[in-house]
């Protein structure tokens, strides 16, 4: 039995539904756009965007990534330099097991910060108000003394020294229980280095990148009991006005002109003093030093690798020699050299308990214009010259650099 047409609708239809509109192409063209514009390109179109990093909590995890998550501690200062030499070696032997302690699941920042700090808070910290006896006089000029030290000392800069330690992990109470225990760990090793240092807050991190996205000073006001009820994230009260990175080899922040370089070691000793120097220049800098370690197995692995191919291009030389008639022994320097540090670095890996890291020196200088800026950037390449290494720009990932 044939279908007849129904009245209304498509042959075989109901009289209540309606044929399907194909799309034309300039619809099609505009679904196309609403759906990429609702993905994203993949960019950061906003300051808070760009600053890289999920989520602050009180009690100072910072959730980097889904699986990433990190915690910081504020160390102080110790004064190896005026040390004898035999505490020169103490310590420095128990800096190499403080460092060997972090194994190649654990990602370490070393974090060396020069702030500048407004004018009037350091006045007011080096203010003594009169009294009622015999000594104002005196207390005014040890006061005037302090502000006229102040006035040309150096620029109000404020050190300070963090670091922060990264684990991956598959919720947050699972990293919370191990970065617990690194964390004693970590304070234990600093005890016995002589360190003063304990852990930060929630609300010091934040204070803390607060003050590095504004350079030019600002007050912090936040508490975590704001979030619920104004809907923002704690990525809203740190981020600076605006990041530009159009430029190669410069980044804006705010009012700020920035630009972020990385040292690449070519001595073969790198003296202690490198980085007390850049840090004793009277600008503001800041220097990451970023330390992960190689599992023991793979590290050596990879050395034997090396020294594979070292005997492997000393064969070849020696097979050259043989065919052009002179001493098979005569192999070029650089073959001999790295063949003997490589089988060095061996010994030390497999029975001094070394172990192998992968560092990443960055150095970033903030200044008002692009003059100082340079000037600033010049006198860290001086000191990084002077130790036999090289300050180069990164050039076209400054962005990446900074954060």
């Amino acid at each position: 039995m044939s279908k007849e047409p129904t009245k209304g609708g498509a042959p075989g239809k109901s009289p209540g539904t309606k044929a399907k509109r194909k799309l034309t192409h300039s619809e099609k063209k505009q679904i196309a756009a609403a759906i990429r514009q609702a993905k994203g390109d993949g960019k950061a179109h906003t300051a808070q965007q760009t600053i890289p990093y999920i989520n602050l909590y009180p009690d100072g995890i910072c959730r980097v990534t889904e699986r990433k998550y990190s915690k910081s501690i504020v160390f102080e200062d110790i004064n190896y330099q005026l040390a004898q030499a035999d505490e020169k070696t103490a310590i420095f032997e128990n800096w190499c097991d403080f460092l060997n302690y972090f194994d190649a699941s654990v990602s370490v920042q070393l974090s060396f910060i020069n702030q500048g700090t407004q004018r009037s808070e350091a006045e007011k910290a080096v203010n003594i108000p009169a009294q009622e006896d015999a000594f104002n006089s005196i207390r005014t000029e040890y006061r005037d003394m302090l502000k006229n030290q102040l006035a040309k000392g150096n620029n109000g800069l404020v050190k300070a020294k963090y670091i922060t330690f990264a684990i991956e992990a598959d919720s947050l109470g699972a990293a919370k229980s191990r970065l617990a225990r690194i964390e004693t760990d970590v304070l234990n090793n600093f005890k016995l280095l002589g360190v003063s240092a304990r852990p930060m807050t929630g609300y010091e991190r934040l204070k803390m990148l607060h003050g590095i996205f504004h350079p030019e000073g600002g007050q912090f006001a936040f508490d975590f009991s704001w979030l619920a009820p104004s809907g923002l994230s704690t990525k809203d009260f740190i981020a600076p006005p605006s990041f530009r990175f159009g430029e190669g080899r410069y980044f804006r922040m705010g009012r700020k002109l920035g630009a972020v370089s990385f040292l690449e070691i070519l001595a073969p000793e790198l003296n202690d003093r490198i980085l007390s120097d850049i840090l004793d220049l009277e600008t503001g800098v800041i220097v990451n030093l970023h330390i992960h370690s190689i599992d023991q197995t793979e590290a050596i692995k990879t050395i034997k690798r090396k020294i594979t191919d070292l005997d492997k291009m000393k064969i070849e030389e020696q097979k050259k020699a043989v065919r052009s008639g002179y001493d098979m022994d005569i192999i070029p320097s650089d073959l001999a050299t790295f063949g003997g540090e490589a089988k060095n670095l061996l010994q030390d890996l497999q029975s001094r308990n070394e172990r192998m890291f992968l560092l990443t020196f960055l150095v970033v200088n903030m200044a008002d214009t692009k003059r100082k800026l340079e000037n600033d950037v010049f006198a860290a390449a001086g000191i990084a010259q002077k130790n036999n290494c090289a300050l180069t720009r990164l050039d076209y990932q400054q962005e990446a650099g900074l954060m």
